[in-house]
C-alpha cells in the first residue's frame, strides 16, 4: 500500500482536501476551505511533477496566503447585508417596547412585540406603560433606555 501510495500523491492531496471540505462543511468558518485551497494546490503542483517535499512548501504557502488574504475578504462578504437580515435577538435592538412592570437597574419586564422579555434600564427607573428602546440584549434580558426608537 505504501509503495502504491508514494507513486500516487495526487490520492493523499485529493483524500485531504475532501476531508477539509467536509470539516468545513461542519464548521461553516471558512478556514478549513482555505486548507482544502492549498491541498488543491498541492495536487497540482504533483500532476507538474514536483517532488514530494515541495508539495508541501506549495500547500503550506497557499493555505497561509489563502487564510490571511481570502478568508477575511470573504468573511466580509458574507457578514454584510441589510439590517433586515439580522435574526434571532438582534433583530430587536432598537426596537419599542412597553414597560408591563416597573423597571430599574435592578430589573422589570418589558413587552417587546408580543413576547414579555425581563428588562433592566441603562439608568433610573422607568414606570409601567411608558416606551422604551431596547439597547442591548444581555443574555435573557433586554437592556432599555427611555424613550422611542429612532
Amino acid at each position: 500500500m505504501f509503495e502504491w501510495l508514494g507513486e500516487n500523491w495526487w490520492a493523499l492531496w485529493l483524500t485531504v482536501f475532501l476531508a477539509f471540505a467536509v470539516i468545513e462543511m461542519l464548521t461553516l468558518d471558512l478556514f478549513f476551505i482555505m486548507l482544502g485551497g492549498g491541498a488543491l494546490a498541492a495536487l497540482v503542483a504533483h500532476v507538474v511533477g514536483a517532488e514530494f517535499w515541495l508539495q508541501i512548501v506549495v500547500f503550506c504557502i497557499v493555505s497561509l496566503l489563502m487564510i490571511v488574504f481570502v478568508r477575511p475578504v470573504a468573511m466580509k462578504h458574507l457578514r454584510k447585508g441589510p439590517a433586515d437580515q439580522l435574526s434571532n435577538v438582534d433583530r430587536l435592538i432598537g426596537q419599542s417596547a412597553v414597560v408591563m412592570e416597573s423597571v430599574s437597574t435592578a430589573g422589570g419586564l418589558v413587552k417587546i412585540g408580543g413576547d414579555v422579555w425581563s428588562a433592566r434600564s441603562t439608568g433610573g427607573t422607568i414606570a409601567a406603560g411608558e416606551s422604551v428602546r431596547v439597547t442591548r440584549i444581555d443574555g435573557a434580558t433586554a437592556v432599555v433606555s427611555p424613550g422611542t426608537p429612532e
